[in-house]
């Protein structure tokens, strides 16, 4: 320890600072790190850089963040802490990405795992239907719709006829049976008066 009985000499910067200064080290004797803590970050940010530009890799700068305020290094936006999901693990408790990005990401893993594209093939295969649903063909297309037996990817649907489909359980026979129903040709009684039906000639 150095002259005052709460104060420590840093080998970094050779000054006398309070212990509070130096973080804990077990392994010393005094239980203290022999830097103190702005040494070490600045130690620490020197072996990052070396080490980075070693890998041939960009080094991220430090960017001065206000406080109640983080930094995405996705969008590179600051933005603040209601913009992020919270996490327990990390030093920070919040997640590595804004909500914002988190979300994209969510949205293009969703994709790739479930129907093996990217949004840059779903986004053509909805240019090739015209930019409306395949089906009703006035809708916007929201819903990638696939074979649920062999996964092959069958276009992108509007939400209610792809709800249609899934009512329907996709079964051809069944929509065939319902369009010759809503076309009049189906053998069925048409109500013509209370309690009378008239039958299909």
């Amino acid at each position: 320890m150095a002259g005052k009985p709460n104060s420590k000499q840093c080998t970094g910067c050779e000054r006398d600072l309070l212990v509070t200064a130096f973080a804990r080290d077990r392994n010393r004797r005094h239980g203290l790190q022999v830097r103190c803590r702005e040494c070490v970050a600045e130690y620490s940010a020197a072996h990052y850089r070396r080490r980075r530009e070693a890998m041939g890799k960009p080094v991220r700068e430090k960017v001065d963040v206000p406080a109640g305020h983080k930094l995405c290094r996705i969008c590179g936006e600051i933005k603040p802490h209601s913009e992020w999901h919270r996490n327990a693990t990390a030093s920070d408790c919040l997640s590595t990405r804004c909500k914002a990005c988190r979300a994209v990401q969510g949205r293009q893993g969703h994709l790739k795992r479930e129907y093996g594209m990217t949004e840059a093939e779903r986004d053509e295969l909805i240019a090739s239907q015209g930019g409306v649903c395949c089906i009703c063909l006035s809708a916007p297309p929201a819903h990638v719709d696939h074979c649920h037996e062999k996964g092959r990817v069958r276009g992108v649907l509007c939400f209610s006829c792809n709800a249609a489909l899934g009512q329907f359980k996709d079964r051809p026979d069944v929509i065939r049976r319902a369009a010759t129903y809503l076309e009049g040709i189906a053998w069925k009684p048409t109500l013509v008066a209370p309690g009378v039906y008239q039958l299909p000639s």
